[in-house]
């Protein structure tokens, strides 16, 4: 394509609007696929465009850092790092993932986790236990009666 227009790579892709010049005979006389070199033609009007969607993370509750400052009746926001036949794990910013057990994962009854959360799902969860001395965190989905 660049060398149709008379430039460098790195000229046209500086100008991608002179993208706009090439006849359709001079395309088509590219030995690459039509439906390559459109693809390509539309991906090069939108110089640094991203395709993938909008990067969310998470908001870890900065007065929560270690087990200890965890407290029953907590409401935080974590991430989901493992999905298991029996529950999620969950990353709420304390070096250790709690759990919420399949029980917990719905106000409705729920026969696969993977049916309700994926892994890299931001969620809302709530501290129903934790044990400091075993080092585990007991988590809930559930929505507060």
């Amino acid at each position: 394509m660049a060398r149709c227009v008379g430039m460098t790579v790195p000229e046209l892709l500086n100008q991608p609007a002179v993208l706009k010049t090439l006849t359709q005979r001079q395309i088509d006389q590219l030995s690459t696929a039509r439906f390559t070199l459109t693809d390509i033609l539309k991906e090069l009007e939108k110089p640094g465009r991203d395709p993938r969607p909008e990067f969310q993370s998470v908001r870890y509750d900065q007065r929560v850092q270690t087990l200890q400052d965890l407290q029953e009746g907590m409401r935080l926001e974590g991430v989901i790092t493992n999905v298991t036949p029996f529950g999620a794990f969950v990353d709420i910013g304390v070096h250790q993932d709690g759990l919420v057990h399949i029980s917990q994962l719905a106000d409705r009854f729920v026969s696969d986790p993977h049916s309700v959360v994926q892994t890299g799902q931001i969620v809302q969860v709530r501290v129903l236990e934790v044990d400091t001395h075993r080092k585990r965190i007991a988590l809930s989905m559930k929505s507060i009666n």
